[in-house]
């Protein structure tokens, strides 16, 4: 009979450190359960065989010590294979025997259905990781805990049916990232460039119902918002729409006001006199300017999809869209109003004004408006006013742009996903098109782990790239004909009713996903560690930038070759990391350990940028960021960080300008927070407790509560406003200032 084993407290190692249960929950670690489990192998052997109480012990303090001294939470398989790895070291060759079967059927059962336990602790709102996952979802309402319940079952079976079993065990590992698995399932793709013009002018169908054209800017609006809502619940990615496809609704209500001024007055007798007219008409419509806007913006905030958020939506701001003259002024009076009313904030619960997460505003800086003079310049100048309090919008150079995209000028898919120029014609009459037109996917390469895996060796490194490269390719080929063979039917809004297309009823949208029509994207994370790795230096250096822009070349070459012999649209992406840079991370942690300066944060650098922690002024690194963003032809955008820029408006004008000729997309990240307990809108800051967690705490009177305080931060491109998870949450705490404070 075995003997029961009893350690004193005394003699066991104190862990505060969490453990990642296989459901995404975080509980604490606990040393009897490693004796338990050690334990019940151990009365399976015979006698002779087995281990004694001392040996058990050693190797659950051993264990101990290895869980406390990592710098983040150790999953529960990483504990298991430490506990066969101990038992083996103490030459219980038959108790491991015992421990690994007993570990196999346990396996064995939980794959019968491996969903359960993740959608419990969803509902009962206990996975950390998914809580985390998204800083624009909060996990706690209903529809968001619907949409990632069926997300855990399409990952499911992503994982145990759909893909290839080489590119899930690369994903898991984190050798590359298969985005949006929870939609997988479905047939549904990544991003949109709505083709608003299409649907307003010559009408549309939402839920069956016939939307005629528009008779008023108002009502354009209003229709606007119900287009993106349920473009929105049709697909998982971002979308953007142009304020230039509702600028020719300006002048139909103008002549509809006009018309009804002349009638009022006609029937009260008074004077038909131009000049009064026209103040009275202008007036009325800078009115309903006003209630347009403020329906697309508080529509959009308070509308909620069918994954539990705002619409992930861009609003595209280009003046140069539509003819010179009345157009081009109406589309003028839209922006200026689209702005005023950002940079005021809308009203939270408690009625203090603060940032909204969407709509995200892009401004296009071009030669009418990006110096003083030039005929739009005032809206610059509020431009500029409006990310200095809101952080948007961001900059598009139309000058920068041109020269990239073939001299087209046209917005991203959301926060940055491009779509390849079109060069061919693509619309009616060979003119070029961009709106209507979509994104697959996004498959990501870890270049932190390509550089790790090959050690230094640089013959090495290229092989392994080559080769991970492949798997990519493959894994987003899996994208591609997923969905192949899907019917118009499925969403209607995007397909026949003029978001995307103008398909018939059961026709296949096969045509759609090839000839440049739309993009897929190979993603890529982590150039700034890969240079560490591999050359012991930032890749701002010039050994460092020379050998990063030959493996950017190495990825467009790539994309080209495939391009060639597929006619699919294959593109390099500047991949916007939220959840996946701290997955990566614990990953490359995993497989190589602690490698200062590559491996030694629960982050890893998002697509090309400079690392946050790096010393650089504004200027230097825009202009450095500039050639890699020119290698990221399906999408990046890059950033400077700088303090509260509302007093200093003549140095965020200079960065513009700097901006419009120097790089094709970027953005000013500023502070914009608020503490419920005290009142304080300054920047909440992020600390580390007690137990080693970071967490927000208000610098003036220490409210930790994230329920009682508002912050606003750019992790990907958009603004974020749920807060993140530790890998993100370490990153925002590592930047640095672009710009100083006394600037």
């Amino acid at each position: 009979m075995a003997v029961e084993i009893k350690i004193p407290i005394a003699e066991r190692v104190v862990v505060n450190t969490n453990v990642i249960k296989r459901n995404g929950q975080e509980v604490q670690f606990d040393i009897t359960k490693i004796i338990n489990a050690i334990k019940k192998a151990n009365v399976e052997v015979g006698g002779i065989y087995q281990m004694n109480d001392f040996q058990i012990s050693a190797i659950a303090d051993n264990i101990a010590k290895k869980v406390a001294a990592s710098p983040h939470a150790v999953n529960v398989e990483d504990i298991q294979d430490m506990v066969e790895t101990g038992i083996m070291e103490m030459r219980g060759y038959e108790v491991a025997q015992k421990y690994v079967r007993y570990r196999y059927k346990r396996e064995i059962s939980r794959k019968t259905n491996t969903t359960d336990d993740g959608i419990l602790s969803l509902i009962n709102q206990m996975n950390e990781e998914v809580k985390q996952e998204n800083s624009n979802k909060n996990p706690v309402i209903n529809s968001t805990q619907r949409d990632y319940m069926a997300g855990e079952v399409s990952k499911d079976l992503t994982k145990r049916i759909l893909l290839p079993e080489d590119i899930v065990k690369a994903h898991e590992e984190g050798i590359i990232h298969f985005h949006d698995s929870d939609y997988y399932a479905q047939k549904e793709h990544n991003c949109d460039l709505i083709n608003l013009e299409d649907m307003l002018q010559n009408g549309t169908v939402i839920s069956e119902t016939m939307i005629e054209k528009p008779h008023s800017f108002y009502t354009a609006c209003n229709v606007t918002t119900q287009i993106v809502a349920q473009v929105a619940s049709n697909q998982y990615g971002g979308q953007s729409f142009t304020l230039a496809h509702l600028a020719p609704f300006v002048d139909v209500s103008r002549r509809k006001i006009r018309k009804s001024v002349v009638e009022e007055r006609e029937a009260t007798g008074e004077e038909l006199k131009e000049e009064i007219i026209d103040k009275i008409v202008e007036l009325r419509l800078e009115e309903e300017i006003r209630s347009g806007i403020q329906t697309i913006q508080y529509q959009l905030i308070t509308l909620m999809t069918c994954n539990g958020q705002a619409p992930f939506v861009t609003m595209f701001m280009y003046l140069d869209e539509v003819p010179e003259g009345r157009t081009r002024d109406d589309l003028a009076l839209i922006i200026k109003e689209v702005l005023l009313q950002r940079m005021q904030g809308v009203k939270n619960e408690k009625g203090v004004w603060i940032t909204p997460a969407f709509p995200k505003l892009i401004y296009v800086l071009d030669e009418d408006n990006i110096t003083e003079g030039t005929p739009y310049y005032s809206l610059t100048e509020l431009a500029a006013k409006c990310t200095a309090k809101r952080m948007v919008p961001d900059y598009i150079s139309a000058k920068k742009m041109k020269e990239y995209k073939n001299g087209d000028v046209y917005p991203c898919m959301g926060c940055r996903s491009f779509l390849t120029p079109d060069t061919v014609g693509l619309g009616e009459h060979g003119a070029h098109k961009y709106y209507g037109r979509f994104n697959q996917g996004v498959v990501t390469i870890n270049l932190v782990d390509v550089a790790c895996s090959s050690y230094g060796d640089m013959d090495q490194f290229w092989h392994i790239l080559d080769e991970r490269l492949e798997l990519c390719h493959r894994a987003l080929r899996c994208r591609h004909e997923r969905l192949l063979g899907t019917v118009s039917d499925v969403a209607p809004i995007l397909w026949q009713y003029g978001a995307l297309a103008r398909l018939k009823k059961g026709e296949k949208i096969d045509k759609l996903l090839y000839n440049n029509y739309s993009t897929i994207s190979l993603g890529y994370a982590g150039l700034y560690e890969m240079c560490v790795r591999m050359l012991g230096k930032s890749h701002t250096t010039d050994e460092g930038r020379e050998f990063s822009l030959k493996v950017m070349q190495r990825l467009n070459d790539k994309c080209a070759e495939w391009r060639a012999a597929e006619n699919i649209s294959y593109s390099v992406y500047g991949t916007p990391m939220e959840s996946t840079t701290y997955k990566f991370a614990k990953c490359l942690q995993k497989r190589f350990g602690m490698i200062k300066g590559v491996t030694d944060k629960n982050y890893i650098t998002n697509s090309y940028h400079v690392h946050v922690s790096e010393e650089i002024d504004a200027f230097k690194k825009l202009s450095f960021e500039a050639d890699f963003q020119k290698l990221s032809p399906g999408g990046a955008i890059s950033y400077v960080e700088v303090p509260n820029m509302q007093n200093n408006i003549p140095a965020v004008l200079a960065i513009m300008r700097y901006i419009y000729d120097n790089i094709m997309y970027a953005e000013l990240n500023t502070k914009s927070d608020y503490c419920e307990c005290c009142g304080y809108d300054g920047e909440i800051k992020i600390i580390e407790d007690k137990n080693g967690k970071l967490i927000w705490e208000c610098p003036n009177c220490g409210n930790r509560d994230q329920s009682r305080m508002s912050v606003a931060r750019r992790t990907c491109g958009y603004i974020g406003t749920q807060f993140w998870n530790q890998g993100r949450t370490q990153e925002i705490r590592d930047r640095v200032l672009h710009v100083s404070t006394t600037c």
